[in-house]
């Protein structure tokens, strides 16, 4: 397939800027794969599509502030650090991006907070933006981990034109968070709420957790028309066997297996057995999913409305099929569906 066929238009009044009022209130457009019905309902209403053994397979990864603004020494310039991934806990070396970029060169000292919380040194140029730099800290790795607390900010995407506030601390993260690594949230599973878990729980449910650590690669743009060609960023995943097994139980006795989000459906389709079930693992993948796929794991999933011509709708386009999903795009559109990260939802069936 080609990338113009994943163009669509898409109004800009439809970008969600904020998060629904309520986590399980945002709207839920389900699309059923066999027949291209549409259904309207709100996402609390996913109750009603599963049943006692089902499971749903969530992406418990969590958002570090992974936005940073520090002073460039003697200048004073004002930075955005960008943390992408911790490379060397002992040494405090980082992975991050910089904006203005020329401006940032090996050997220049960046001063953060008020006081100074925190220093960094430059020590490596990755990227035409990407840099590798050096904590320079004395103090335990947690008192560490708290001056980033302190010092971040919650990365929002930068298509949310606004700044981050203390409520997207809490609702730019899912309620499952555990094992921080991610500069991006896995959206879908901001729709659900403490009391709908409870509830999908004492229906039987089940939950599998697998951890995926979202990148800035979610975001890259496609910019090649022939998808064979695209290169996707590599992102580190984990399934523990424990996990596997429940996912495993479903699939044999032909339970409803839900991948939350694409994050889960590609930790999932990263780690398929010889006879087509989940295996325990510990990698990084960079499995780029689009039309025609064969999925293994996953019989159903949900997922939040993605932008045109991204690596998300593709993989949405595959498990859905191609024409159901473009059509419930533009059905979203007119309807005035709210679309990306703090947007509404879709369940596939």
């Amino acid at each position: 397939m080609k990338l113009s066929q994943f163009k669509f238009n898409l109004p800009e009044s439809l970008i969600a800027h904020n998060p629904a009022q309520t986590r399980d209130e945002a709207r839920l457009m389900v699309l059923h794969r066999d027949s291209g019905k549409i259904e309207h309902k709100i996402f609390k209403d996913v109750l009603d599509y599963f049943d006692n053994k089902d499971v749903m397979i969530l992406n418990n990864t969590k958002v570090f502030p992974a936005r940073m603004y520090g002073n460039k020494e003697k200048t004073g310039a004002t930075i955005e650090v960008f943390l992408l991934r911790e490379l060397n806990k002992e040494l405090r070396l980082w992975d991050v991006l910089v904006d203005p970029a020329r401006k940032i060169r090996v050997g220049n000292k960046l001063y953060f907070g008020d006081d100074d919380l925190l220093v960094a040194e430059v020590v490596d140029n990755t990227t035409s933006r990407g840099r590798t730099i050096r904590f320079l800290f004395d103090g335990t790795d947690e008192e560490f981990r708290r001056n980033i607390e302190i010092l971040g900010e919650t990365p929002l995407p930068k298509y949310i034109k606004r700044k981050a506030t203390a409520e997207d601390k809490e609702r730019y993260q899912t309620i499952f968070a555990k094992n921080e690594g991610a500069v991006a949230a896995p959206t879908a599973g901001l729709h659900f709420s403490r009391e709908l878990m409870k509830r999908l729980e004492l229906k039987g449910v089940e939950f599998a957790e697998v951890t995926l650590h979202v990148g800035l690669g979610t975001f890259r743009q496609v910019e090649v028309e022939d998808l064979t060609k695209h290169k996707m960023d590599s992102e580190q995943f984990i399934i523990e066997e424990k996990q596997a097994n429940i996912v495993n139980r479903a699939i044999e006795n032909k339970h409803r297996v839900c991948a939350v989000g694409t994050t889960s459906m590609r930790t999932i389709e990263s780690a398929v057995s010889a006879n087509k079930t989940l295996k325990a693992a510990n990698d990084w993948t960079s499995k780029f999913i689009f039309p025609p796929y064969e999925f293994s794991i996953a019989n159903s999933m949900i997922t939040n409305f993605h932008t045109p011509e991204s690596t998300l709708l593709m993989m949405v386009s595959a498990f859905g099929g191609y024409e159901n999903v473009m059509n419930a795009y533009e059905i979203a559109v007119k309807e005035k569906y709210r679309f990306y990260s703090y947007g509404d939802a879709m369940l596939i069936i």
